[in-house]
């Protein structure tokens, strides 16, 4: 889960990264990642932040009241709950139980960039936007850590809104795993060191995760041809009538992937080819193999 906190990064960069504004607490990206059980695969399913959602019921951390189970944005779990509600609401509504936990704001993102190198991105066409000030041309760039928060915070480059947004966190997840393995990262003691604390935090608080744990999973990952990864959007079948501006899943198709990541089945076929639309169209989009993801 990657927040809106930005109370950590300097007045500087909130000018320079146009990434000031007020914050409303609240999950602006959620993938929800399942490695196989023999650790030869990487399903990717990323949540939109404005899906309908049932909020289970839960005591409100800002009033310390009892809530029942209500509608809402599946964004707004975290303001209510935190992590932990966060992480109730997406077992709810997709029937995945949930293991362990990441969480980034604006600060850990761009410090996590910055120690390995920064992240390689690519793009065939033009990319601006008119909040973030994103501006990049067609080509491949290497992008520091407030380069890369505009990349993947931008949601007005085009009318795909956040499905755009969502496929450039895709690929930029990728990107990085790759930059990882390619600067040796993991090789360097303190380098390593320094990327396991900054993605598992406060060591106050229960992700699943110690930072030796999360640096071998970050080996295993990287040692993976991207052909093994996989990546989908849960599907969509438009917007909500009784909770405006919010979006209803596909609870059929939605079932069948969920499903399958219960089960440890592929999204997709492994000698697949599908490529996603850029940009995306609000239909349900494909699931692709990581493999048609890389800069090319």
């Amino acid at each position: 889960m990657g927040t809106d906190g930005r109370d950590t990064i300097t007045r500087k960069e909130k000018r320079k990264f146009y990434a000031g504004g007020v914050a409303c607490n609240c999950t602006d990206t959620l993938m929800l990642v399942h490695l196989s059980e023999k650790r030869d695969r990487v399903s990717v399913v990323s949540l939109p932040r404005d899906s309908y959602a049932d909020i289970p019921a839960h005591r409100d951390e800002a009033t310390g009241q009892e809530r029942a189970a209500h509608p809402g944005k599946i964004n707004g779990a975290y303001a209510e709950g935190g992590p932990a509600l966060s992480v109730r609401t997406v077992e709810a509504m997709t029937g995945v139980r949930v293991d362990r936990y990441l969480q980034l704001d604006f600060r850990r993102f761009m410090d996590s960039v910055d120690t390995v190198g920064g992240v390689r991105v690519c793009t065939p066409r033009a990319l601006k936007d008119k909040t973030t000030k994103l501006d990049l041309a067609p080509g491949s760039h290497l992008l520091g850590g407030g380069q890369s928060l505009q990349y993947v915070r931008s949601r007005h480059v085009d009318t795909s809104a956040d499905f755009g947004r969502i496929q450039r966190q895709q690929r930029f997840l990728l990107a990085a795993l790759r930059r990882v393995t390619k600067e040796n990262v993991l090789a360097d003691p303190v380098r390593a060191a320094r990327l396991g604390r900054l993605l598992v935090g406060s060591a106050r608080v229960d992700r699943g995760f110690s930072t030796q744990q999360i640096l071998t999973l970050a080996s295993d990952l990287g040692r993976l041809p991207a052909s093994s990864m996989e990546f989908t959007t849960v599907p969509v079948s438009g917007f909500s009538t009784t909770l405006n501006g919010s979006l209803e899943w596909d609870r059929a198709k939605a079932g069948k992937v969920f499903k399958a990541l219960s089960q440890d089945r592929p999204l997709t076929a492994r000698n697949s080819t599908a490529r996603l639309s850029d940009p995306p169209r609000f239909s349900s989009p494909a699931t692709v193999r990581g493999d048609t993801l890389e800069c090319r």
